[in-house]
């Protein structure tokens, strides 16, 4: 339970990201933030107490974010987790070792590396797109660029709320969202 992660909102309810457990109940103890769900009927122990463990919590002040924050950690996997460990050309499922990174406008015209222009490829398929553009190399992709412009934070979190269903509403996850059309793709 202790390792286990907790969605951290914003004062205006705006999803920041994870942090562990530990680290949600001591932000809790300090009074630095509410608890908003609980994680089922699962709970800490200490030799005096027993702790409900969250599941959503909310900070007390609001924090401002840089609206274009870095995504550079961990780049690749967050690409191959928003991409479903597919090719984005044949639909092959893949193990993270048998999947490349494949620029949509390839960096020889000018395509920069950015995560809205990188997609899931086998190694095949990258191959036989080489240095073209899926439509030159008439391989069209399997999700719509406008599904890839996501945050890949967000995308995360919508992967990690899939066993976490009480993060759902948080992260405006309705049956016709973007991000639920491109987490079913």
């Amino acid at each position: 339970m202790i390792t286990g992660r907790v969605l951290l909102l914003n004062f205006s309810y705006e999803p920041l990201g994870t942090i562990g457990v530990a680290r949600a109940v001591c932000m809790w103890f300090s009074g630095k933030l509410s608890v908003e769900e609980h994680d089922g009927d699962n709970v800490l122990h200490s030799p005096s107490t027993t702790i409900p463990v969250p599941s959503v919590v909310r900070l007390r002040n609001y924090v401002h974010v840089k609206r274009r924050r870095q995504e550079t950690t961990m780049k690749r996997a967050r690409i191959y987790i928003r991409d479903r460990y597919r090719c984005q050309y044949c639909g092959e499922h893949k193990q993270a070792r048998d999947l490349t990174l494949d620029h949509i406008l390839p960096r020889a015209q000018g395509g920069e590396s950015t995560p809205h222009n990188l997609v899931s490829a086998c190694v095949k398929c990258n191959q036989r797109k080489g240095n073209r553009t899926p439509e030159q190399a008439r391989m069209p992709l399997l999700t719509s660029q406008k599904l890839l412009r996501l945050g890949l934070d967000h995308v995360l979190l919508c992967h990690y709320a899939e066993s976490r269903p009480e993060w759902k509403k948080y992260l405006f996850m309705d049956e016709d969202s973007a991000e639920s059309r491109l987490m079913a793709a």
